[in-house]
């Protein structure tokens, strides 16, 4: 094997001593090798198939958008359930329920008029457990497993994870993941198991093998390893970014868990939605769904690769110039089936005309329907139905609580050690605070139930225990009591606190941090400084417990803790954080170290071992142990202004920074701050605003005027523009104006609170015209405001929207961005006269 004389540093990735970097892609060798009379079965089935016959089995539609009746009449060779889609849309399916349906979608493929009836096979994002069915185990995320640093246990949460989905009739995982993340920024980060790429590649085979063993089980399924590739290197942490990474980058970094995972066996690949810019040669693949040279010329070509290829949900449509319907470029690059949940009728139609025009040649079509019968004979799926297992329908093999709560208490990290010493004594009295404590939604992550897991009760998840239920259960019931904010609890009557905070649901997109943002978690959850400033310093010590699905920075909260513990996104096993906690019948200690590295400062967003200047908070492999006693000191938890990726923008409020200009409404001399209750409606005379959503769920604030009355944004300092940010700079912001103004609208920058840092810009005539238009985006040139009298060197509140009659407008996503107004779209001053 070729190596490449290189400096480590360069690559940021740490290898054993001794060892060199790749300069050529491996080929691993399968330990499921060719079979002859296999080969030779696959080869006289498609020489008796027609066009349609191909190209259904290369489609593959949701479940919602294809009935059984047409897997028979368009020969469908996939189905798949996105998150969030049960059979019948009941969200409480039970295992008998998915299996019906795919005893139906099975029974369709045997009644087409193939001379060799092909079965249909269903294909889900069992990504931590079957997660899409309620009363599943979930296991920790990604993120959490590589905390354990034991893929021994990955692969026992994998072949518990495929039993479950062999329950509901199901034969194939869309996982693992096996991204290797290089900005935390990035929404899926959680998915990954690690930034170092060779413990993402020592996960890797022990996960396929857990799901697929070499099929000879009954709780064997396909596995799919994604995204093929550089998902987790986009710039920025963007997902479906860009990937700017050399070939050796790719091949060292990032292709790691592919040599593991293909030799383990792994029978398909999910093509990546990212597209990848060698800059070291200077080659622009473009999206990686179009690009031969990366699935073609190297997953196929130089490792080796003979299952099938494919596509992400839509993301054929991502390549220049297709469209969800059609997209030969990616059948010519090599994607074997394609994922197009809803336009697959016109898929097929236009295909089939790309294949009879010579567009697309028949032979990369018989190549992509030989692959895909040789999965699907490998996998035994020929001549067996769903309900033919030995686990089919059975709710209880959906379950595997104790391998869970195992996996939760190995996962947990413990980061400052201060406190009182863990676990803490049974007969304790404790006082449990924090957003996070009972709420399973948290608890879980994205996901879960649903694709962002948000809309979730804890009714949802029927065997499942929260963290608040784990410790009552070990420090007994009278021993607890819970508050969500702490307010109005005398602290002298406990002998600890455990506050259970951090992030909400969130998965790809949504949870994405942009540029306008930074890696302080208080930017965006608020409540959970506040809640830590009210207990902390009270004479009782404070246990942390950090639910979240990616390295953050918080000093501050640390700051506020005597302990503190990073929990991930730990699942449906609460108790497993508990078994830490609080002393019980056996002693377990923290065993879990970080997998990724913690930052020190806000906009370390590209902090992995190895790199330059390489200086976390708490390194890669940092992990204490409960009698290990740290001593951190007070850190620095001052942060600058503005984002980390793009200087010319200035976050005022949104999902990037909903604290440091907090929203209130004003009415007369009374002003009520909105707070972090996503639930709750605020009112005063003349004005009410609840949350609703412009781009993604509970994203936005909806102000409903009936008279006088203001909505600001406001800190308790001047804000401080970089150059960037200043020049040419426009206020934009996000929304939907839902009633026209009745009455005068204004908008305004404003300075002390009684001062209104000039003559206000009256915005009546702009919401008028933007009223029943939807989503729309704002800016107004920064001069609008100047002209009128604005000093930006002491503006405290840089936005300021007031109406004297009736008026309803939705608002989020408020920022400064520098070049604003000179672009086409920017709102003329002579407009805000």
């Amino acid at each position: 094997m070729k190596t490449l004389n290189m400096p480590l540093l360069a690559l940021a990735i740490a290898l054993p001593a001794g060892a060199a970097p790749l300069a050529d892609w491996p080929r691993p060798k399968s330990v499921i090798g060719k079979d002859a009379r296999l080969e030779a079965r696959v080869a006289a089935i498609v020489a008796n198939m027609t066009l349609a016959q191909k190209i259904g089995q290369m489609t593959q539609p949701e479940i919602k958008a294809a009935t059984p009746q047409d897997v028979t009449r368009y020969y469908l060779g996939s189905v798949l359930n996105g998150g969030g889609s049960w059979p019948n849309g009941n969200k409480h399916a039970r295992a008998a329920d998915w299996l019906a349906l795919a005893e139906q979608y099975h029974a369709a493929s045997m009644a087409t008029d193939m001379a060799v009836k092909v079965p249909v096979i269903w294909g889900i994002d069992a990504v931590h457990g079957n997660n899409n069915v309620a009363g599943a185990t979930i296991f920790p995320h990604n993120i959490g497993l590589g905390a354990a640093h034991d893929p021994r246990l990955a692969g026992e949460v994998a072949a518990a994870t495929a039993r479950a989905v062999r329950a509901t009739g199901i034969a194939w995982v869309f996982g693992p993941t096996i991204a290797v993340v290089r900005d935390d920024r990035w929404g899926r980060t959680y998915e990954s198991f690690s930034e170092d790429p060779l413990l993402v590649k020592s996960y890797a085979g022990p996960y396929v093998t857990g799901l697929q063993g070499r099929f000879k089980d009954d709780a064997n399924v396909i596995a799919s390893i994604k995204h093929f590739m550089g998902d987790g290197g986009t710039d920025q942490g963007k997902d479906r970014g860009v990937t700017k990474a050399g070939a050796a980058e790719m091949m060292n970094i990032h292709g790691q868990g592919y040599y593991a995972g293909l030799a383990a066996g792994a029978q398909t690949v999910m093509v990546s939605f990212n597209s990848w810019n060698d800059v070291v040669a200077g080659v622009d693949h473009g999206k990686l769904h179009g690009s031969r040279a990366a699935v073609t010329d190297i997953l196929k070509g130089k490792l080796g690769f003979d299952g099938f290829v494919v596509s992400d949900w839509n993301g054929i449509a991502e390549v220049p110039g297709c469209r969800n319907d059609s997209c030969p470029q990616a059948v010519n690059a090599g994607i074997d089936m394609f994922m197009v949940p809803d336009d697959w009728k016109a898929f097929i139609a236009n295909t089939t005309r790309q294949v009879e025009s010579g567009e697309i040649p028949m032979a990369r079509i018989d190549d992509a329907v030989t692959r895909i019968l040789r999965v699907k004979l490998r996998a035994g799926l020929f001549g067996k139905a769903p309900s033919q297992n030995v686990y089919a329908g059975k709710d209880e093999a959906l379950r595997a609580r104790e391998l869970a709560r195992r996996a939760v208490r190995q996962s947990l990290v413990l980061l400052k050690n201060e406190g009182p010493g863990l676990p803490l004594k049974r007969g304790s009295r404790i006082l449990v605070v924090g957003k996070s404590a009972d709420s399973l939604s948290n608890q879980t992550g994205g996901w879960s139930l649903t694709w962002q897991g948000t809309a979730n009760t804890n009714a949802d998840f029927p065997h499942a225990d929260s963290i608040l239920a784990g410790i009552k259960a070990a420090a007994g019931e009278g021993k607890v009591d819970y508050s969500l904010d702490a307010r109005g609890v005398n602290l002298a009557d406990y002998d600890a606190v455990v506050a259970v905070i951090g992030e909400t649901p969130y998965a790809e997109g949504d949870g994405d941090i942009g540029p306008s943002g930074t890696l302080r978690h208080s930017s965006r959850y608020p409540e959970d400084l506040a809640l830590l400033e009210t207990v902390a310093g009270k004479g009782k010590p404070v246990v942390t417990v950090f639910v979240a699905g990616r390295p953050l920075w918080v000093n501050d909260l640390l700051n506020l803790s005597d302990t503190f513990i990073a929990a991930w996104l730990p699942g449906s096993e609460g108790k497993g954080v508990s078994d830490l906690l609080v002393a019980g019948s056996k002693r377990h200690d923290f065993s879990g170290t970080l997998s990724f590295s913690w930052p020190k400062s806000v906009c370390q967003t590209s902090l992995n071992a190895g790199g330059a200047d390489y200086a976390p908070l708490f390194k890669l492999g940092y992990g204490l142990r409960a009698g290990t006693r740290s001593a951190l000191g007070r850190l620095d938890a001052r942060y600058p202004a503005g984002g980390c990726g793009s200087s010319n923008s200035f976050p005022v409020f949104g999902q990037a920074d909903r604290a440091s200009f907090p929203l209130a409404i004003r009415s007369g001399a009374q002003v009520k701050p909105l707070g972090a209750d996503l639930n709750a409606t605020i009112a005063l005379p003349g004005v009410s605003v609840q949350t609703s959503q412009i781009n993604t769920q509970q994203d936005a604030k909806q102000v409903s005027w009936t008279g006088p009355a203001s909505l600001e944004a406001r800190a308790g300092k001047a804000m401080v523009l970089a150059p960037a940010a200043a020049k040419d700079s426009a206020l934009r912001f996000d929304t939907i104006v839902t009633s026209a103004p009745a009455g005068k609208v204004t908008l305004a920058m404003a300075c002390a609170a009684t001062s209104a840092c000039g003559t206000p810009l009256d915005a009546t005539a702009l919401f008028r015209r933007l009223a029943g238009k939807g989503k729309q985006v704002v800016k107004i040139p920064l001069a609008c405001f100047t002209a009128r009298g604005a000093d930006l060197a002491r503006v405290e509140a840089p936005f300021v929207v007031a109406s004297d009659a009736a008026f309803t407008a939705a608002f989020t996503n408020i920022d400064i961005v520098g070049g604003g107004a000179l672009e086409a779209d920017a709102v003329p001053c002579g407009e805000l006269q």
